[in-house]
């Protein structure tokens, strides 16, 4: 048997005992784990209890607590790392359809509500050869019953909200801030209006939440409604609402519309971003329906129920009567079904918690276009921030291209009026959609705006490449009207055919996202390994990372110590917010123990989890603190300008060393 090589976890524990112990860029800080906790011990369905008691749940960070003016991490100066909180969610088992989502998976045409949708999405939308799987799990749960899908086992997935009507439901999903579990409007009664207070009594335990983020004593975020117990059935008031909680007393966001008691009572919102105004208040923005979507060709607009085999007849009229009769919309179960128009929208919220306005940013269109009755229109803010003490606020809206694709959704940015009563809506240049048979992109969306008027986003791509279907990565600037792509002419690392998303960027230019780590596609044709990464894109350097350059957070995290340190514990799968002190939310993969060695591919020996983390730069570290994983095929890593110690020279030397073949 050949003589073995020197091992990565033997050289990073020689060059850790060697070298200073500041090495690494950020340190990461884990989350609490209260709110995963709390999941867990919460009650499920009875039949699936077992695996809900035996399968971890997954945390997921959403942002960051903005900073205070002049704090720097990366300096040192003010860097009050305890006081930036992160936001987040919990979640068990798969979720079927996403909660932050104005529709599922931004598929205008709303058709995701069966198997049959979610495996026609992947199909058309991700490009993997294994999207049976993928939909058996978003649509049936984690670790369902392959021989009765419809028994209740698996956990989360969308069939348990579409059963619930007849057999109840429990939390798949909890708001964390610092990973503690938050209120909601939706937990309580007062979340109601009149006509939903004919729905019976709140079942405890029964609303799924994510808080997209945290500013001053405000958080903010979209809850589903709760299940209602009346008499043998357990109907929901509706199913999305934004909801905002200030310092422990929650409100709701309802939908900014007249006369249509329709939408206000089924129809949903979302809370995706907030900004402090300059008088002090919150200001929200999100999205809100505006109308209903099946009322002009019920044939092309009715849910799809043929895989909801749960005992119930869905009867086409009862279900246009929904709209018609809005006094009565709980006592069957169709109207649970219904679908909405939606518009960017937003709510602004004092300082004691009352909300004193609210309003649509976007409707400029038909809710349903009347030359192609399956598709709606649809917008959302995702985000704002203050330009020049002003609110902008970026996110996408439907546009009309008057051919075969009629209605699609554009990047684009809204700024208000000084009374917030109007709003001018831009398409963000550079990302229009052709049509056609040579459609571009599926949909194009903003993601973050900084105080400088730069805007991060996606473009996901309409046609196949490398067996997947890119989704691209943009960054728009404001002072020059230009457009440019996060692809090969910044960095390798956003390579040809790789998939993307630009989710943040702060008032330094600093991007994080996440990004396709390996080029080559899965053997079993499922998605590549994500990434998270971060981009200078302005022209000043943040401590060590130069102006233009683009990192891994997994180099800048690796501190070269042996293969059981906390650094080593991680892989960070995305980042998802920055706040302008250089702190990032992120979602990572932990191992306990730490992972076997050092490089980027590196196996766990015990059952991986994916947990929240807050990556703090470490101050004053030089470029001399970044080491950069390598994969194991290659030469193994040595700090960059360091030197190996006497300890360290003196062991190769017994050892020998060479490159690995």
């Amino acid at each position: 048997m050949p003589h073995k090589m020197l091992k990565l976890s033997t050289l990073a524990i020689l060059v850790a005992g060697a070298s200073q112990a500041s090495a690494a860029v950020y340190d990461i800080v884990p989350v609490s784990t209260a709110g995963s906790d709390q999941l867990a011990a919460q009650a499920y369905f009875p039949s699936a209890q077992a695996n809900a008691d035996s399968t971890p749940v997954s945390a997921f960070t959403t942002g960051i607590k903005p900073s205070a003016e002049g704090d720097n991490c990366f300096t040192g100066n003010n860097c009050n790392a305890d006081s930036y909180d992160v936001a987040g969610t919990v979640r068990r088992g798969t979720q079927g359809t996403p909660l932050s989502d104005t529709t599922a998976y931004n598929e205008n045409r709303q058709f995701i509500d069966d198997w049959n949708g979610l495996y026609s999405y992947c199909r058309d939308n991700l490009g993997y050869n294994i999207c049976n799987v993928w939909a058996d799990n978003e649509y049936y749960g984690y670790d369902y019953n392959i021989d009765d899908v419809q028994d209740g086992q698996g956990l989360g997935g969308l069939q348990h909200i579409q059963q619930t009507w007849l057999n109840g439901y429990h939390s798949n999903a909890l708001a964390l801030k610092n990973g503690a579990a938050v209120t909601t409007k939706a937990d309580e009664a007062s979340g109601y209006t009149s006509i939903d207070k004919t729905l019976g009594d709140i079942e405890a335990n029964t609303t799924d939440a994510v808080l997209e983020g945290i500013v001053g004593n405000y958080s903010f975020g979209t809850s589903t409604s709760a299940v209602f117990k009346n008499g043998s059935v357990n109907p929901r008031a509706f199913a999305k609402r934004g909801f905002v909680n200030n310092d422990g007393t929650p409100v709701s966001l309802l939908a900014p519309v007249s006369g249509d008691a329709f939408v206000k009572n089924m129809g949903q919102t979302t809370a995706n971003g907030a900004v402090e105004t300059t008088d002090g208040n919150l200001l929200v923005v999100g999205s809100s329906s505006f109308g209903q979507t099946f009322t002009q060709n019920l044939d092309s607009r009715e849910p799809n129920t043929d895989n909801i085999n749960i005992g119930l007849g869905f009867n086409k009229d009862t279900f246009a009567k929904c709209v018609n009769n809005p006094s009565n919309l709980y006592s069957t179960f169709e109207c649970q079904f219904s679908t909405f128009a939606n518009a960017a929208a937003f709510w602004v919220v004092d300082n004691t918690g009352n909300l004193v306005k609210s309003g649509v940013i976007s409707s400029n269109l038909a809710a349903v276009d009347p030359d192609h009755d399956d598709v709606s229109s649809q917008a959302s803010a995702n985000a704002v921030a203050m330009v020049n003490n002003a609110p902008v606020a970026v996110g996408y809206a439907s546009r009309d291209t008057n051919s075969n694709d009629s209605y699609v959704m554009q990047a684009a940015y809204f700024e208000p009026s000084a009374d917030l009563t109007k709003w001018t809506q831009t398409f963000v240049p550079g990302l229009n959609i052709s049509t056609g048979d040579d459609r571009n992109y599926q949909y194009t969306m903003a993601n973050d705006i900084n105080s400088s008027f730069k805007v991060v986003g996606i473009a996901k791509s309409h046609n196949a490449e490398n067996r997947s279907i890119p989704q691209k990565m943009f960054i728009f600037d404001k002072a020059t009207n230009q457009t440019k792509f996060l692809d090969t002419s910044i960095s390798p690392l956003f390579f040809r055919g790789s998939n993307g998303d630009a989710t943040a960027i702060n008032d330094n230019d600093q991007v994080v996202g996440w990004v396709d780590s390996e080029t080559k596609n899965q053997i079993d044709g499922s998605e590549r390994r994500h990434r998270a990464f971060t981009y200078i894109a302005g022209s000043t350097a943040q401590g060590p990372l130069k102006a233009g350059s683009v990192w891994m957070l997994d180099d800048l995290t690796n501190d070269g110590g042996a293969a059981n340190t906390v650094a080593n514990s991680y892989r960070i799968i995305s980042a998802t917010d920055i706040n302008d002190a250089g702190v990032i939310s992120a979602t990572a993969n932990y191992c306990a123990g730490g992972y076997q060695n050092l490089t980027k591919e590196a196996q766990c020996s015990v059952t991986e989890k994916q947990v929240a983390i807050k990556l703090v730069p470490k101050a004053n570290a030089t470029d001399k603190d970044i080491i950069v994983r390598k994969t194991e095929d290659e030469e193994p890593v040595k700090r960059s300008g360091g030197s190996l110690g006497i300890l360290a020279l003196t062991a190769l030397g017994f050892i020998g060393f060479r490159r690995r073949k």
